[in-house]
């Protein structure tokens, strides 16, 4: 899951299985779902379930407490309203409500349907109440539904493992965007087939008039769905955007993808939103996001900066997980010691892929592994990976971060060790490979004998790093495993710089433009210029300055300007009456003296056993 704010970027993950198509599933009875899109009610809608034999003298109905991904609990069940059960007869049965998220039916042997109401999360009028909207659900007649469907569906105890039979009625001119493949479709209804539970709250559907694009990447079909009630933002730019990306990830994994079809549901927002965040919620097949409306070119980059990590867990946990998600516990989850390789190597993934496949060099990647041990910093490092990761929920919260910063480390570290360890012929790819094989989307491994198998699968060696750094309280020893790779690592030093002033840049979606955000670690030049917190920044020397073309602005006139030369800046401030006016600010620019800490450089002058580890670690093929 990407959360995006004005000071944080989390991540996490929904890792749940889709597996067989319809003709795959074994006979029997099923739920029998329907979703009625084109009865909505003060922003509900009705479900109806013609529910499986009920062999039980009485019965609990439940809603997910909590579901994978999103690490928080949000009681799905409050959403619900008007709960009634029936027999075939049409007589209604007694129903208790237990608790927010359970409701239990007696005579639940001549029970033949249940109903209710769904309200959606997105404009719920309690603070308490708030889910991450991609997590969420969103109810607009005849405009946009987003069917996370843990959100509108529920399980009988006992009774995750039987079959689903969900039909979609819709208005004729809407489409549903989803991973999963009709059984049966008409221009007002759509029927899905689904395995399980597990694999139903894993296939998330966005039904509104379809702007889709479907891109061709290796043996996948990835549709490509915005909803935009501006139109600015369209699939199409998006999908060009994102190809770039998909296809060097396909490359990455060695030419082929572990997944035939995949999806992006997008959702652009015009007003301002509950959670003050915006990201996206990652599934097996497909990821939801949610974003504020932004120039397309911007929007594209984001989606494509977020879909580099987001993308890459189809090789785990589609692939490669513990019993503790395989069989997810929606009321009472325990959560895996092994966060390190869902997030961390899935992060380390997303960045290593860009370095290999030369869209970035490899003093850009540097300054991106710089990022994750900064990030790390700022984290308890005296905590044992696998102890933060079981403690993820509830103990160890506000370490979770940690998984997508030192988790990207360990990631790293435990590449460059396998390649050396393999004269360069062996790295984390060919582990994931090999621990695909030995496991799959049907074979959950045991939690505490994952670290056994790897070694198993590579050398005793290995063993020894996951009790050390990853099990252990040893800090990871950086300097030692850059100084292999031919690369120089600095803790501390410092460095003359020319910047616009190193305040916090920031974008007003209703005026479109970039701003100062934060002005708390502004430089000498900055605060000589006059920057205030909330600027607008409209131009400099004349030159526009907007998402689309700020890299090539500030790089012409501030990075590579001449120290000394005279700049102009147009900003948008307010004035004393509280009205926008343009001020000039103008200066000249002036280096400053600036404290670094972790850089990260080449040596120039590297052995040949240097330069041969760090050529197999960046760029070996798989």
């Amino acid at each position: 899951m990407h959360i995006l704010s004005k000071a944080m970027l989390l991540l996490a993950f929904s890792s749940t299985f889709i597996a067989a198509s319809a003709t795959d599933l074994p006979s029997g009875e099923r739920y029998k779902v329907n979703i009625d899109l084109t009865k909505v009610q003060d922003d509900k809608v009705p479900v109806t379930i013609k529910v499986p034999e009920i062999k039980e003298k009485e019965i609990v109905y439940n809603l997910p407490k909590i579901v994978p991904g999103t690490y928080s609990v949000y009681d799905f069940g409050k959403f619900l309203n008007e709960f009634k059960a029936f027999d075939k007869k049409g007589r209604e049965l007694e129903t208790e409500r237990l608790d927010l998220n359970r409701w239990k039916i007696e005579d639940a042997k001549k029970l033949d349907k249940i109903t209710y109401w769904v309200n959606d999360t997105w404009d719920t009028p309690n603070k308490e109440d708030i889910v991450f909207e991609p997590g969420g659900t969103n109810i607009e007649a005849n405009e946009n539904f987003l069917i996370n469907t843990h959100g509108f569906v529920g399980y009988f105890d006992e009774m995750k493992q039987v079959p689903y039979e969900l039909t979609i009625t819709k208005p004729e001119t809407f489409y549903g965007a989803t991973p999963l493949v009709a059984s049966t479709a008409t221009a007002t209804s759509d029927t899905y087939v689904i395995p399980s539970y597990i694999e139903l709250v894993d296939s998330p559907l966005m039904y509104n008039k379809p702007d889709t694009t479907v891109l061709k990447v290796g043996n996948a079909d990835v549709l490509v769905s915005v909803y935009s009630p501006s139109k600015k933002v369209t699939s199409k730019t998006v999908a060009e955007e994102l190809e770039k990306v998909l296809e060097a990830q396909k490359n990455y994994l060695g030419g082929n993808l572990p997944v035939e079809k995949y999806a992006f549901l997008i959702y652009v927002a015009e007003k301002p939103n509950r959670t003050g965040a915006y990201g996206a919620l990652e599934h097996s097949y497909s990821s939801v996001y949610y974003f504020p409306d932004m120039p397309e070119q911007m929007m594209a980059e984001q989606v494509r900066n977020i879909a580099a990590h987001e993308f890459f867990h189809i090789v785990t946990p589609l692939n490669i997980h513990s019993e503790e998600i395989g069989n997810f516990d929606f009321m009472n989850p325990k959560m895996s010691q092994h966060l390190w390789l869902y997030e961390g190597v899935t992060e380390y993934f997303a960045t290593h892929v860009q370095v290999n496949q030369k869209l970035i060099d490899e003093e850009e990647y540097l300054d991106k592994i710089k990022e994750y041990v900064a990030g790390a910093n700022a984290f308890n490092d005296s905590l044992p990976f696998t102890e933060m990761s079981k403690g993820a929920l509830d103990k160890h919260k506000k370490e979770y971060g940690n998984v997508y910063q030192k988790g990207a480390l360990i990631g790293m570290m435990l590449d460059i060790r396998l390649r050396e360890l393999s004269d360069g012929k062996y790295g984390i790819r060919n582990l994931m490979n090999d621990l695909a094989k030995e496991y799959g989307k049907n074979k959950a491994f045991k939690d505490e004998e994952l670290f056994d198998k790897i070694a198993q699968l590579t050398y005793p060696e290995i063993r020894e790093f996951f009790r050390k750094y990853v099990e252990g309280t040893e800090p990871l020893p950086l300097e030692e495993t850059f100084k292999k790779v031919g690369v120089i690592y600095a803790t501390e030093g410092t460095e003359r710089r020319q910047t616009l002033g190193r305040f916090t840049i920031g974008f007003d979606p209703k005026a479109r433009r970039l701003i100062v955000a934060d002005t708390e670690n502004m430089n000498a030049f900055g605060k000589k210029m006059g920057f205030k917190k909330d600027d607008q920044l409209l131009a400099i020397n004349g030159q526009d300055l907007s998402p689309e073309t700020a890299t090539e602005v500030l790089e012409k006139n501030v990075k590579n300007a001449p120290e000394g030369s005279r700049i102009t800046v147009l900003v948008n401030r307010k004035n004393a009456a509280g009205k926008m006016q343009q001020v000039k600010l103008k200066g000249k620019l002036m280096k400053t003296l600036e404290k670094t800490e972790n850089q990260l450089s080449l040596n120039p002058t590297p052995t040949p056993q240097q330069k041969k580890l760090r050529d197999a670690w960046l760029f070996s093929s798989l």
